[in-house]
């Protein structure tokens, strides 16, 4: 019995091999008729800058450290009564932690006790110098007589110069008790962590119960920004470029936080403290921009632009035209006895214009032949992508050389029959000859 489905299948099958034979062969064909990948001219504006990579910083940023040792204890309120954390806003003056006192607070009470008791040890030398005094007066009424022994004379003498001695050590030491107590005093105010400016805080590097030892180095317990409307980006630098940037020098920067959204700044400065890493030697360049909405936050990474020079509405080339020139077979018609990427004929390609800062470059173009043909020009700025270049017979939308789509040999490069049986790989089969 006969199906009639398999006939309609057959039919399907050979609808589709002669539809993919078909489309195959125009391919082929189309990819043969373009053998050269082209690229028009564009007239339009061009930015020559420099990429860099930097950091969003505060303009002013106060680390609040801790100059005694102890444990905190409790945290003080920012300014809409909140207990201090991150991102407070603080007044200058206001208590951001209290570290435990009991120590300083016993060594404040021991300082006032021994000025008192220098006070009085002052109090009993000045009475001794008293009756010192009276003693030597009266010894120098008798003189050394038969009334006054010559030692009890000596002795009075020796008494009254020691007790005025003992008044200046007593009035001595009342000087150091001042000052230990007013140490001491200080000690105990330190207890008391205060912000020293009006500000924001950025980090908060303690909690409650921590112990702070300060030794050789204050511990840092906050990081406090004094105004977060100013901000800078600090951007590294490479010293094969760091000669082209000036402070005023117009900056564009975008920032992961807001994609697609473009940040003006300035330059500001040119920190001359350069660093070293792994042999690349960069500077720092300090950008200010406005952040006076606040969106740009602390240490966000900012993909930085140097605006070097702006051209408006110039022809354009792509690098990549510049970059090429055809296989000998194909260049030596047009370019005579030197052949089109010859060291002599880059060397011309990159000789400067007599007279001008521009060079002279070389496109390609298809003649009415479908074959290449050389034009001189001189080229100017480049973005990296884009060239600045001149010429009498340049005009805009003029389509260029980039690149080859088929091998030299004018095999096609789009692949074989995919129809054609594959009878052998081998070295020894009748087409490898």
């Amino acid at each position: 019995m006969k199906h009639p489905g398999k006939k309609a299948l057959v039919a399907l099958i050979a609808v589709l091999l002669l539809g993919s034979l078909t489309t195959w062969q125009l391919t082929r064909n189309k990819n043969k008729d373009a053998a050269y990948r082209t690229a028009e001219l564009k007239r339009g504006d061009l930015l020559v800058s420099i990429s860099a990579t930097g950091t969003v910083e505060p303009e002013e940023v106060i680390d609040v450290g801790a100059q005694v040792a102890g444990r905190i204890v409790s945290f003080g309120k920012d300014a809409k009564g909140k207990t201090v954390d991150y991102g407070s806003v603080v007044e200058a003056g206001t208590v951001l932690a209290r570290i435990d006192d009991s120590l300083y607070a016993a060594d404040l009470a021991q300082a006032e006790a021994q000025l008192l008791s220098n006070k009085a040890g002052l109090q009993k030398a000045k009475a001794d110098l008293n009756q010192a005094e009276l003693n030597w007066k009266r010894a120098q009424v008798l003189g050394s007589s038969q009334a006054l022994a010559q030692s009890s004379f000596e002795a009075y003498e020796s008494a009254y110069k020691t007790a005025l001695a003992q008044v200046a050590v007593s009035e001595a030491a009342i000087h150091q008790a001042e000052a230990a107590l007013t140490r001491a005093q200080r000690n105990l105010g330190y207890c008391t962590i205060s912000s020293p400016v009006k500000g924001i805080i950025i980090d908060r590097r303690v909690n409650t119960g921590q112990t702070v030892v300060a030794s050789l180095n204050a511990p840092s317990l906050f990081l406090l920004a004094k105004d977060l409307t100013r901000i800078q980006v600090w951007v590294a630098v490479n010293e094969a470029d760091i000669g082209r940037i000036h402070p005023g020098l117009p900056v564009t920067f975008m920032v992961d936080a807001f994609p697609g959204e473009t940040f003006q700044g300035t330059v500001g400065k040119i920190r001359l403290n350069a660093s070293m890493t792994q042999n690349v030697v960069t500077y720092t360049v300090e950008i200010t921009t406005d952040n006076a909405d606040g969106r740009l936050l602390p240490y966000l990474t900012a993909n930085v632009q140097f605006q070097l020079l702006r051209f408006t509405n110039v022809l354009q080339a792509p690098n990549a035209a510049l970059r090429w020139s055809p296989p000998a077979k194909e260049g030596e018609a047009e370019s005579g006895t030197k052949k089109p990427g010859e060291k002599g004929d880059k060397k011309q390609a990159a000789s400067q214009a007599p007279g001008s800062d521009k060079t002279i470059g070389i496109l390609w173009v298809l003649d009415e032949n479908q074959k290449p043909s050389r034009i001189e020009v001189q080229t100017g700025a480049s973005d990296g992508t884009n060239t600045v270049v001149e010429g009498a017979d340049l005009h805009e939308g003029m389509q260029v050389i980039t690149g080859i789509r088929l091998s030299a040999s004018g095999k096609d490069m789009g692949g074989t029959n995919p129809f054609t049986p594959k009878l052998g790989r081998s070295k020894g089969s009748a087409g490898a000859k």
